[in-house]
C-alpha cells in the first residue's frame, strides 16, 4: 500500500495585523498554498485606519505584501486576489495601487471586485490567495 504524505496547515501570525481576538487565523499556508483571510488596511502599529480612502488602499496593499513575507513569497507569487468595496467608486483607486504592485499587464494575477457593506468604518477589504512554489507547508 502507498503511503500518503501528510499536508499540515500553518497559521501565519504577523504583528499588528489580525482580527482582533477572533479565533481565526489572518493566513495559513497548506500543501504549497497561502489563503488568507480578510485582510483590512488598519495600519498595524496603530490599529487604526487612515482617514483618507488612498492610504486606506495603499495600506491594504502594504499589509498584503506582510503577509506575503511572512510566507517567505512576494507578489510573483499571488494567483488571486479578491477585493471587497464599500462602494464602486473606490474602484480607481485600488486600480493605482493594483497597477502600482503588479505594473506588467502581462503577469498580473487574476482580481474580482465585488461592492459589499463592509464591518465597521472598513472601506475596502481583499483577500489572497498565492502559490509557494517549492516551498514546505509545514
Amino acid at each position: 500500500m502507498e503511503e500518503v504524505a501528510q499536508v499540515r496547515r500553518r497559521v501565519l501570525e504577523v504583528p499588528g495585523l489580525g482580527h482582533g481576538g477572533q479565533p481565526i487565523p489572518l493566513a495559513v499556508t497548506l500543501g504549497g498554498w497561502l489563503v488568507t483571510g480578510g485582510l483590512s488596511g488598519r495600519d498595524p502599529a496603530t490599529g487604526g485606519l487612515p482617514p483618507a480612502l488612498e492610504d486606506e488602499v495603499a495600506q491594504l496593499f502594504r499589509n498584503i505584501l506582510a503577509v506575503l513575507s511572512a510566507a517567505g513569497a512576494g507578489p510573483e507569487a499571488v494567483a488571486k486576489i479578491t477585493v471587497l468595496i464599500r462602494d464602486r467608486s473606490y474602484r480607481d483607486v485600488v486600480n493605482e495601487e493594483w497597477v502600482q504592485l503588479f505594473p506588467d499587464p502581462a503577469d498580473r494575477p487574476v482580481r474580482q471586485t465585488f461592492v459589499q457593506d463592509l464591518p465597521g468604518e472598513l472601506r475596502v477589504q481583499a483577500d489572497v490567495l498565492a502559490i509557494l512554489e517549492n516551498r514546505e507547508s509545514a
